[in-house]
């Protein structure tokens, strides 16, 4: 599938900034599932684009604007040819061992009541284990905008019972490394079966699965990515994937 982006984001700011660095994940980085046809990346106000890197393997732009400046535009184009492949994420640049991807962090530390979800799983095989796994989740969990926000562990979310996407991402994240599964979490778009374009950024996981290496799961539509989905970056959680983070010098921050 063919899909056209088009991705405005902008901040203001309470006073006006005199210097500004900012990181940029918001270019796909192509694999077996995925090749990008165009991509642009344009700021307002103008300002320097290094691309490169980071450790993760995802494709970045670091954005130094040194002009004054009262708030910050980003806006990025492009088309991708998108292929259905049953979630498996092959042919992406790793930089890490496995290792890493069980590494919890503050946004994705298991609780109590996670691993007790894990330990009750009735699949013994990986990846039905995965499905039972990421639909228990989203049983759970209900989809309620506002009931957490970009700091909300995944243990207090899933004591909620309420979130969005990212905190079912986080959740699935810690559940699946209690069963020793290295896992990462992954933004990107998505188009809706309506055909409709997001909003806003959406959140899945991906996992892996020996023999089939890294496979994602949507907890939040209880599915695994289809040719609808966009893959930008993929890091061990939402503070780390984060597809725009930044700094500036002047005004409060």
């Amino acid at each position: 599938m063919r899909i056209a982006i088009d991705h405005r984001t902008r901040y203001t700011y309470a006073a006006t900034a005199s210097y500004g660095i900012v990181m940029l994940r918001m270019t796909p980085a192509p694999y077996q599932g995925l090749r990008v046809v165009e991509w642009q990346i344009r700021t307002e106000p103008d300002g320097q684009l290094l691309a490169t890197r980071d450790g993760f393997g995802n494709a970045t732009h670091l954005l130094t604007i040194t002009t004054p400046h009262d708030d910050l535009e980003v806006t990025v184009t492009g088309i991708v040819e998108v292929t259905d492949t049953a979630g498996v994420v092959k042919g992406l640049p790793e930089s890490f061992p496995l290792r890493v991807y069980l590494r919890p962090t503050a946004l994705t530390a298991t609780s109590p009541a996670i691993e007790a979800l894990a330990a009750g799983l009735t699949e013994t095989q990986l990846v039905p284990r995965l499905h039972e796994l990421m639909n228990s989740i989203r049983e759970k969990v209900e989809y309620v905008v506002g009931a957490t926000g970009a700091a909300t562990p995944a243990g207090t979310a899933f004591e909620a019972g309420e979130g969005v996407c990212q905190d079912h991402a986080h959740i699935l994240i810690a559940a699946a490394r209690a069963l020793n599964v290295p896992a990462r979490y992954v933004t990107g778009y998505l188009l809706t079966d309506e055909g409709e374009p997001a909003t806003a950024h959406h959140a899945w996981i991906e996992a892996w699965v020996e023999g089939l290496g890294w496979v994602g799961f949507d907890p939040a539509n209880r599915i695994c990515p289809t040719d609808r989905y966009v893959r930008l970056a993929a890091s061990l959680d939402a503070h780390y994937a984060a597809p725009i983070r930044g700094s500036r010098r002047g005004g409060p921050h």
